[in-house]
């Protein structure tokens, strides 16, 4: 019990003896009394994590918490006859609870949000505006002759924005959209707006609409009567450029951005509960990495033996309970990755607004779901690596081929590219870089651009969930006919070979067949999310097929069709999305084709992007005939440059970005001291490099072009320590009185070793490479002869882990890459085998497996043993092979880089021609 006047006080304090007294207070002083019960959990049951909760509010443990805890299990929501029973001497008191229940009536259906209006010119209403904008992009993308496809899709798409009474959003879109492209910020529409004729007129997207199959009731429909969302995409490290324009748009009083809550999953969960009930950080570690990558299963008893702990222990049992309940918790509160919320008036009238950690950043406290529920509007200013990595490569053909390329005039359908898309040569390239995707690229051979629509939205959770992938395969290899049951069905398939793939297609399919109007057939869409929509998807699934039942179609076509929806769902990529993706899938497969030093220097400069390290990325760079050379204090700069070609392509410059610990403005303060070359260490320091940043240099071996490697360069570096910086400016360093100190040389794969520690990369050697000679003698293959080796036989074979995936849709199965000094070889590792090596799977770096080879358009291993020999990497250092070369100083000249001063040629160490570097970190 608590009262009002006295709301949060601790138990604790509160004796009987005080009860009595503020009882009697407020009789006297005619203060009505108010039951509140204090509820800190729905159910009794909850107490215990209640507790647990307040363990992790107040950084203790359950055994030393004392008073922090409440005294009893008593604040729960209690029944109402309980209530009265509690408060039975106090009858007068339920009522007062009934009166101030009823005083309550605000409803957050009656908040009044406007969308704001000021973006109109010459005095024409929004709605005015819009149309005159609308034609004018039409005229200028078409001409006089605008096809009478996308002229009446206009016409229809204007109606309906008019009816809905939305032209000022579109409006702000087109705003901020036309204010990045005049500031040369590459972007583009994606999502369902890319089915809208006026989002392209307007410049928002980027697809076409004569192009491809429109159907605007997936982006606004009048049955819906919601708000449209566009999404547009902009380059990922221009974007706060954009964010900051809408916010002065628009004024920090109208404008602020959604939050986002993060839920706790278990690793998190486990690691606040384990810490609460007092278990060493040890056993947190143990049981937070047993689920900890690949896996949301739950711990078994089996795990916890694995584990070395004890799986009948009451105390433990108790962590792993309540582990499960605190799973799904609001963790705290973020900010969406874009979303805005814009308003005519004061937007702190409507909702909370607070400031975000991240500087001139301002937030709402309502999410997504709650401004939906509102009937608020947002847009979204999203955040694409890929796009920032385009348009640096379209910077970098200007400057060094002289050629302007844009989004637009890259040739369209160029065989070659496609045959490079065939062959599965897609590393770093927009969405079809994936392992799955480069197994379905040589079974789809996609020739045109629709192709790589499809590709982009059929490795997708839905279409594999809905069994669309296989029929859709074999009817594209002639191995199954294609049927349909009627022209109309034809008309809305035809195009995926009768099989559904998008979104539109399955509102399609409902409209036509079976009879659903345009707002029940993208409720149907929506529904097929069981975890948002329980339960409706049954009366939808009767409706769909009594509708194509009552048109003549068979049930079980009817039910093979819902069936493959409802995998398909909200999973499923909606063709205009797609579509605005394989324009950006195409844009740099053809980069990376015609331009691949470009391509790469472009995408090692956008990092971190996509599912490879720099160091996959050079080693791949490597393959195609790319020249790399390594990072020199005297020729780099903080990026990846471009310098002389050698052979068909630019060499590519190692970059400062890649050595570990380096600070840009370090760095900065090296090039700017740069007047001619560097040719003493003293002479950076002088710079005002610090010594720190000059030993992480010498560790890197970016000494070369001094005649230095890097254990000379950090015999020199460490005589600057004490070196007095003001008074011996332009002085030698004190090494240089003393007499020549001649130091062990480093052996290849010493500095192979070093090269990963610093940069996480090596152009001079691949580590495998020197224990080769200990790999043959356990018979083990290189990734080469495996992907040459004939189907069905059994093999051994070892590389660096480079990926590690367990989809969801995968049912369990765990898909591994491997590399060696001659390529990759990739792994399937079925559910039994993944938990009988779950342990090798995710803490080895050298992994050694036993196989059966599987060949069909992409070579695999079945794997049947695994062995972590990740200690084999530990004798790098020890190798002392007479036969391994020793890198020594070329004298011959290199051509200067266009971007630094030369008085003189500069001397590199000479690269073995034959090696390429890939991997991660290994040391």
């Amino acid at each position: 019990m608590s009262v009002i006047s006295e709301k949060g006080m601790p138990w604790k304090v509160i004796t009987e003896f005080s009860v009595s007294v503020r009882l009697f207070l407020l009789s006297e002083l005619g203060v009505p009394l108010v039951p509140t019960n204090d509820v800190h959990y729905h159910h009794v049951s909850r107490r215990e994590l209640q507790d647990i909760l307040t363990c992790i509010r107040e950084k203790c443990t359950i055994f030393n918490a004392g008073y922090k805890l409440h005294q009893n299990a008593e604040r729960h929501l209690k029944e109402k006859v309980e209530m009265e029973r509690l408060f039975r001497n106090y009858p007068e008191a339920i009522s007062n609870t009934r009166i101030i229940a009823d005083a309550c009536k605000f409803d957050l259906k009656s908040l009044k949000y406007k969308y704001p209006s000021e973006l109109t010119t010459e005095g024409r209403t929004p709605m005015q505006q819009l149309e005159y904008l609308t034609w004018k992009g039409a005229n200028s993308f078409y001409g006089d002759n605008i096809p009478l496809k996308v002229k009446e899709a206009i016409e229809d798409e204007l109606e309906i924005i008019a009816e809905l009474d939305v032209p000022d959003y579109f409006l702000t879109v087109e705003d901020y959209v036309t204010w990045a492209r005049k500031q040369g910020i590459l972007c583009q529409g994606r999502g369902s707006a890319a089915n809208s004729a006026v989002c392209f007129v307007l410049g928002i997207t980027s697809v076409p609409p004569d192009k491809s199959n429109l159907l605007f009731a997936r982006f606004l429909s009048k049955e819906r009567n919601e708000p449209p969302d566009i999404d547009v995409d902009f380059e990922h490290e221009r974007r706060e450029e954009v964010i900051q324009y809408v916010y002065n748009r628009f004024g920090r009083d109208r404008a602020a951005i959604l939050p986002t809550v993060f839920m706790l999953h278990y690793k998190g969960a486990v690691n606040d509960v384990g810490r609460a009930m007092g278990l060493s950080a040890d056993v947190v570690k143990q049981l937070s990495d047993a689920y900890g990558n690949l896996t949301d299963e739950e711990i078994t008893a089996e795990q916890l033996d694995a584990l070395g702990l004890n799986h009948q222990d009451p105390h433990l049992l108790k962590v792993i309970e309540l582990t499960s309940q605190l799973i799904g918790f609001p963790r705290q509160l973020g900010q969406h990755t874009g979303g805005f919320v814009i308003t005519d008036g004061k937007l702190s009238d409507l909702c909370p607004i607070f400031h975000a950690r991240m500087e001139n950043r301002t937030n709402i406290e309502w999410n997504k779901d709650d401004i939906d529920a509102l009937g608020f509007m947002k847009v979204d200013i999203l955040a694409l690596g890929m796009l920032t990595c385009i348009r640096k490569a379209f910077d970098l053909v200007q400057s060094h081929y002289g050629k302007t390329l844009t989004l637009a005039n890259i040739p369209e359908d160029d065989p070659k590219v496609y045959e490079m898309i065939t062959a599965a040569d897609t590393l770093g390239v927009f969405q079809i870089e994936s392992r799955a995707q480069m197994s379905m690229l040589p079974r789809m051979k996609p020739t045109c651009f629709y192709d790589l629509v499809i590709e982009v939205a059929i490795v997708r959770p839905g279409p594999i969930q809905g069994d669309m992938v296989h029929p859709y395969i074999r009817r594209r290899n002639g191995e199954e006919d294609v049927d349909y049951p009627s022209e109309e069905i034809r008309s809305i398939l035809e195009r995926t070979l009768g099989v559904p793939l998008f979104q539109e297609q399955a509102m399609e399919l409902a409209i036509v067949a079976a009879g659903f109007t345009p707002g029940e057939a993208d409720l149907l869409r929506r529904t097929m999310a069981t975890f948002k929509f329980n339960g409706m998807v049954s009366k939808f699934e009767q409706k769909l097929i009594n509708g194509m039942t009552s048109r003549g179609y068979s049930e079980e076509y009817a039910r093979r069709i819902f069936k493959q929806l409802e995998g398909f769902g909200s999973y499923g990529f909606p063709e205009s999305h797609a579509a605005s993706f394989a324009l950006l899938v195409y844009v740099s497969c053809w980069l990376k084709f015609y331009y691949p030093e470009v391509f790469a220097t472009a995408l090692l400069n956008s990092q971190p992007i996509g599912f490879y390290q720099p160091a996959q990325i050079v080693g791949n760079a490597r393959e195609h005939g790319v020249k790399m050379l390594p990072v020199d204090v005297n020729r780099s700069q903080w990026d990846y440059t471009l310098e002389a070609k050698q052979g068909q392509y630019f060499a590519i410059r190692i970059g400062f970005r890649e050595i570990s610990g380096i600070r840009e403005d370090e760095i900065a303060k090296l090039v700017t001291g740069r007047l001619k070359p560097y040719t003493a260490p003293h002479q950076i320091c002088d710079a005002g490099v610090s010594v720190a940043t000059m030993e992480k240099l010498a560790n890197a071996d970016a000494f070369r072009s001094m005649d230095m490697d890097r254990r000379q360069a950090l015999w020199e570096v460490s005589t600057l320590h004490d070196r007095p910086v003001q008074l011996m400016q332009g002085q030698p360093s004190p090494s240089d009185y003393e007499p020549e100190v001649v130091l062990p040389t480093l052996r290849l794969s010493e500095h192979v070793v070093q090269d990963y520690a610093t940069t996480g990369l090596s152009i001079k050697g691949h580590p495998l490479s020197f224990i080769r000679h200990t790999l043959e003698l356990l018979h083990i293959r290189t990734a080469k002869d495996t992907n040459q080796t004939e189907n069905k036989t059994v093999i051994k074979t070892a590389g660096l882990i480079l990926i590690r995936q367990r989809p969801g849709t995968a049912k369990g199965v765990c898909f591994i890459t491997l590399e060696d000094e001659t390529g990759t070889t990739n792994l399937v590792v079925f559910p039994k085998l993944f938990d009988k090596y779950r342990k090798d799977i995710l803490h080895a770096r050298l992994l050694m497996v036993e196989g059966v080879v599987e060949r069909t358009d992409v070579t695999h291993v079945i794997v049947r043993r695994i062995f972590d020999i990740t200690k084999l990497l530990g004798n790098l250092t020890a190798i002392r092979n007479e036969k391994q070369p020793v890198l020594t100083l070329s004298r011959a000249d290199e051509k200067a880089s266009p971007f630094v001063p030369m008085d003189k040629p500069l001397k590199t160490w000479q690269q073995p021609e034959d090696s390429f570097h890939k991997g991660r970190n290994f040391k």
